[in-house]
């Protein structure tokens, strides 16, 4: 299914999809009150507009997808998998569940390292696939949400990140409830499922996770005295 599908955009309008996008601005303005700078790149609309982002303290903040849709315009139309965007220049990139609808994850989450500042930070949301959602989302002949059919794992994003370099730095799980349509107001949908309660025994059906580029400067090698000494003393001498 192609990205910004009508199935998709439909599901987003929905109560359930409103839902899960209040929550996830929310959760967003919890952990991501530490970062700063002066660019902040989100890849791949993902709700209304620009409501992942309204809490930002980042000074700018630009929204790159492939295409334009209803409800959202994107500040660039561009390829997640080739950025039109200098290398180290963004300080933070914030990936909605960018990598679980393109075709090619890897290729979208080197871009993203490619144009973050060394110390830069990475944001990425993804629906757990050992949860209802997942089962929902294995089951369904168009996947769940519509396209969702190849979830990605927490853990091997995780090791994505570790083989670039990063440092998992937050970590929280979310969708603490099945993946119904949700009877009551959105917005105290969303709260629901940020917590789990006490009579909410289902696992959580969503992620994010925090992560910063290392940048690690080489380590001049010393030499020990007597192996200084040696050398000096051997440059004194000419050899035959």
């Amino acid at each position: 299914m192609a990205r910004n599908s009508p199935a998709l955009l439909a599901w987003q309008s929905g109560a359930l999809g409103r839902a899960v996008v209040a929550a996830e601005t929310q959760l967003l303005a919890e952990v991501c009150d530490d970062v700063f700078g002066l660019e902040l790149l989100q890849l791949g609309s993902w709700g209304a507009g620009r409501e992942l982002m309204q809490s930002s303290r980042v000074r700018r903040q630009t929204l790159i997808a492939a295409a334009a849709s209803e409800g959202s315009s994107p500040d660039i139309l561009a390829n997640p998998a080739g950025l039109p965007i200098q290398s180290g220049s963004i300080d933070a990139v914030l990936l909605p569940h960018c990598l679980e609808i393109e075709p090619d994850p890897g290729a979208i989450l080197r871009e993203a390292d490619r144009v973050l500042l060394g110390e830069g930070q990475l944001i990425a949301l993804g629906f757990r696939p050992w949860s209802l959602w997942g089962l929902r989302a294995a089951a369904s002949r168009q996947g769940y949400p519509p396209g969702f059919s190849r979830l990605l794992s927490e853990r091997r994003l995780r090791d994505w990140l570790t083989l670039l370099g990063y440092e998992v730095t937050a970590a929280r799980h979310y969708l603490y409830g099945a993946p119904s349509e949700p009877s009551a107001d959105p917005r105290h949908s969303a709260l629901g499922m940020l917590r789990r309660g006490l009579f909410n025994p289902l696992p959580p059906g969503g992620y994010l996770l925090k992560a910063r580029k290392r940048v690690y400067a080489p380590t001049p090698l010393r030499m020990r005295r007597r192996e200084r000494t040696r050398l000096l003393h051997g440059l004194t001498h000419p050899s035959t």
